[in-house]
């Protein structure tokens, strides 16, 4: 029997966000961006590993104003704006042959709700793929990843307001046209489940505007949900020969025990991470999700033809990102351990990663057999990885084993559930070069096969080193996969 056999052309890469890697946020014309307004606290000051959310006016005007000794790290990320040439030369030497990036919106329309484009922006990313394509590798672009325009939260509260579907529309027609030649392979919105979590940075959302916080919160999904749709629609028109998917942030949940009771949790825990790609790759609001509105006083607004928009235009294929699984209980007091964006009971089977998350190859093969299962679609892995301390040894090597053993263990994982029958485009690596953590905005949190040499506070030459593992994924992409 044939194992882990990937398919030919299998997209290998790696995966990275404008907001984390580009720096440069006030030159070229860019506007401020969400992201450009979160600070970095350190480990022993935070509440938890989600400071990244601002819920009022006060707090935003606060921000804007600016204290001595802020430290806005997403602002200055590791300078990919100004060094792409020779990051995407290293990631040609590993032999990429898709490389998963953003575009800022704020970079393009520095408002949001602007007619024109800002053409010193757009040049950018003409520069970045004119750059990708000259190796041979395919951009994977993502048009929003958590890095909406900060005005259209001032005047907005983002996407709360209809508006921005109009508004976002116009920004992916914007790049479709300008790139049609060049991006063969798109996203719409980022871990777009992530608003019920943080509102702010999934939905622009300051919570503190509004009276009833998940109301508003699943208002303004919908919207996305309308956008996305729209997107899709204009890329099939505007790209006939492009694809363009969806992107969840993937929480595979097990029950604690086999009580009935906690089965039943673990399901509606699933079914709440699964509704945001229901909706857009079935293309309507599930039955269980309608029943929940209705117990908690939610009600969407749609307008004339919002449902036969998303039912005419589903995605292509459907992305995620997979770092760990959680355990979950239908006894509300269990006690529960903090990772990501999610919270649930520790899994005594598992190990956990600096950060406390738990790592679990074989869910990986779970969740890909469970949503293809479920949607027979093309399944996408865009994000995942291991966030780790990096020693630079004396002789300026850097042996992150620990990081291979991650990604071995899941990549086999990976090609088992293409063994069962899945079908996978392809697998980035979240992070392959060193970059600013989304969720702690650390650069001490480290993912990538290139180690950048910046620290928390911005210190550091940013020069490039190859880690171990570099030399390793190399391998792997030149075997297809074959020697882990």
């Amino acid at each position: 029997m044939k194992k882990r056999r990937f398919p030919e052309g299998f997209l290998w890469g790696g995966a990275t966000a404008a907001n984390q890697l580009e720096g440069a946020y006030n030159e070229g014309g860019k506007g401020l961006s969400i992201f450009d307004m979160v600070t970095f606290i350190p480990k022993e000051e935070r509440k938890n590993d989600i400071e990244m959310d601002v819920r009022s006016e006060e707090e935003l005007e606060a921000l804007l104003a600016g204290n001595e000794g802020d430290n806005f790290p997403k602002r200055r990320g590791i300078d990919f704006y100004h060094r792409y040439k020779e990051d995407i030369a290293l990631f040609a030497e590993m032999g990429f042959k898709t490389f998963r990036m953003s575009i800022s919106w704020p970079r393009i329309f520095p408002n949001g709700d602007e007619l024109e484009p800002n053409e010193e922006g757009l040049a950018f990313y003409d520069n970045v793929f004119d750059e990708l394509l000259k190796y041979g590798i395919e951009p994977l672009v993502t048009l929003s990843h958590y890095e909406m325009p900060l005005y259209l939260v001032q005047k907005y509260n983002g996407w709360t307001d209809r508006r921005l579907v109009d508004y976002f529309v116009h920004y992916a027609e914007t790049v479709f046209n300008r790139y049609k030649g060049k991006v063969k392979y798109w996203l719409t919105f980022n871990e777009i489940n992530v608003s019920t979590i943080s509102p702010y940075i999934g939905s622009g959302i300051l919570v503190d505007r509004v009276e009833h916080k998940e109301q508003a919160v699943y208002q303004a999904l919908h919207h996305q949900f309308v956008a996305s749709a729209r997107a899709v629609k204009a890329c099939h028109e505007m790209i006939p020969d492009a694809m363009i998917g969806c992107m969840l942030a993937r929480m595979e949940v097990y029950p604690e025990t086999c009580s009935p009771d906690d089965i039943l949790a673990a399901l509606e825990e699933d079914q709440k991470n699964l509704f945001f790609t229901d909706v857009q790759v079935r293309g309507y609001y599930p039955s269980y999700m309608l029943s929940y509105f209705e117990k908690n006083n939610i009600q969407i607004e749609m307008l004339p033809g919002d449902e036969e928009i998303l039912l005419q235009h589903p995605v292509d294929f459907l992305s995620f990102s997979y770092y760990m699984t959680m355990v979950t209980s239908g006894n509300p007091d269990r006690l529960k351990e903090r990772g990501n964006f999610f919270s649930g009971i520790k899994n005594p089977y598992l190990e956990a990663s600096d950060w406390g998350w738990q790592i679990d190859p074989k869910g990986l093969r779970i969740t890909l057999k469970k949503m293809y299962d479920r949607y027979q679609v093309p399944l996408f892995i865009v994000e995942n990885g291991l966030g780790a301390y990096d020693k630079v040894e004396e002789d300026g090597s850097i042996n992150d084993d620990y990081r291979i053993d991650y990604l071995r263990a899941h990549i086999e994982q990976m090609g088992e559930a293409i063994n069962d029958g899945v079908e996978v485009m392809g697998y980035t690596s979240w992070g392959c070069i060193d970059l600013i953590s989304a969720s702690t905005s650390e650069m001490s949190k480290r993912y990538g096969f290139i180690y950048v040499d910046q620290d928390d506070y911005g210190n550091g030459t940013l020069e490039r080193k190859k880690k171990k593992s570099f030399h390793w994924y190399k391998n792997v992409i030149e075997t297809n996969g074959e020697e882990l």
